[in-house]
Parts: C-alpha cells; structure tokens; sequence
C-alpha cells in the first residue's frame, strides 16, 4: 500500500498530477469526490471535473463520511483517490444540517488510512501560505486544513507539492 498526498492551490494542477498517479499505477481507480454543488459555479467546476476523469473509474460522492468510504472501498487491487480534502474540511465545519463533531471525523479519517490495504491518492489545497485571515472562521479553515496536513505528512509515504502544474516531492521517492 502506498499514500500520497497532492498539496498545490487553486488551479495548480494538483488534481491533474493525482489523476495522472493514479492512471500509471495500473490499478482499478476509485474516485472519491468530496465537493457539493452549493452554487452555479461550484457545479461547473464539479462537471468540469466529471468530464475530464476517465470514464471506466468508479465514483463515489461522499462530502462527510470519508473514513467509511475508504474502509469500504480500498483494496489492495485498487487505487482510491480523494479529491479534495479541504472540501471535505469545508463540509465537515460548517455543514448546518448536521451536526458534525469534526475532530472525531479526523481522528476516524487517519485511523481508517492507516488501516486501508489498497493504494491511497490524496489531494488537499495548500491555504496557508498566504496571511492571517481577519474573521474567525477563516482563520479556523487554515488552522483545521494545516493541522490536518501535518498529521498525514508525517503519516503518509510521499507529499507533493505542484505549483503552475509541476510537481515538487518534499517526502518520499
């Protein structure tokens, strides 16, 4: 089992590169897309994402419960790859139909990483490099999509950076 989590902002490529890991693995790819469709531009860019993604790749949407799709889903002779983290985090803070105790949710999604037999592709937006955030809420997101990046840095095998569609390897081979 191999996992690798794919940093970059937006438009950085960061989710073309993962697509390209996950095709010349080989293996059978499951997409897990987090993103929800909470306006016009944001179904764009979700349909967007459906056209690009090959056609014989398995999808599952799933905005929360990452951890279970992940004990459900890998394999050893597959690939699951995740796009994209902080939209999971956005889903899992601020959702206000449900309440949603995040910190459990991360603890669950780790553990269910560690445990996973098949190959892992994990694609997050890299928010903090830029200044504090004013409001409290946004300064939150990048205290909660930091910490969260740390903790699978130091738990995954590669981290990749990609900047204007290249990638950068800070961990791993």
């Amino acid at each position: 089992m191999t996992t690798e989590l794919v940093l970059g902002g937006a438009r950085s490529g960061k989710s073309s590169y993962a697509e390209s890991l996950a095709l010349a693995g080989g293996k059978e790819v499951v997409y897990i897309a987090t993103a929800t469709a909470g306006d016009d531009e944001m179904a764009e860019r979700i349909e967007r994402h459906r056209q690009d993604r090959p056609n014989n790749w398995h999808v599952v949407e799933e905005p929360i419960a990452l951890a279970k799709v992940i004990a459900d889903y890998s394999t050893k002779e597959n690939c699951l790859l995740v796009d994209c983290l902080t939209l999971w985090l956005t889903n899992c803070l601020f959702n206000q139909d449900y309440a949603i105790d995040w910190q459990q949710q991360k603890v669950d999604f780790l553990a269910a990483l560690e445990q996973a037999p098949g190959d892992i592709i994990l694609v997050s937006n890299e928010v903090g490099q830029g200044i504090v955030p004013m409001g409290k809420m946004s300064r939150r997101f990048v205290d909660e999509s930091g910490w969260l990046h740390q903790a699978l840095a130091k738990q995954v095998e590669r981290v990749t950076f990609v900047t204007a569609g290249i990638p950068q390897h800070l961990k791993g081979a």
